[in-house]
């Protein structure tokens, strides 16, 4: 199980843009060694370190760390392996190691469609319902 967490951080599981062989990101253009600010990215954290977990968690459990992995918009440029700060699609602000860029989601139909990304939010604003940045009532 752990090969397989290896291979989803360095994308190779999944097709994700990860580092090439210069450091930077194929895809990105001239700037390849640097993701830009606003694109939609995937972070990851350690939660608990093994040890720190609830004690009734299974023995088999308690061995590994708790992760998380995140998607959203990159609040800044930054480079894979740095520590950033992300904007979820409900607002949140959340900090963690860039691992991605422009992450499929696990199901594999397709990669997400960076165009379609926005319109939830466009959507939000034309209604006038809540405002698209935080989830909430205006």
């Amino acid at each position: 199980m752990r090969e397989g967490m290896a291979k989803v951080l360095d994308g190779s599981a999944s097709g994700e843009r990860t580092p090439g062989p210069e450091g930077g990101v194929p895809g990105c253009g001239e700037s390849s060694k640097r993701v830009r600010a606003g694109e939609y990215v995937q972070i990851h954290s350690i939660i608990l370190k093994p040890g720190e977990r609830a004690p009734q968690v299974p023995e088999d459990t308690q061995r590994v760390p708790l992760e998380l992995r995140l998607k959203g918009y990159l609040d800044h440029d930054a480079g894979l392996g740095d520590e950033v700060t992300i904007r979820t699609v409900l607002g949140r602000k959340v900090k963690g190691r860039l691992v991605a860029v422009n992450p499929p989601y696990p199901h594999s139909f397709a990669r997400p469609t960076p165009e379609l990304l926005h319109v939830g939010e466009e959507l939000w604003r034309l209604l006038g319902t809540r405002d698209a940045n935080r989830g909430e009532e205006p």
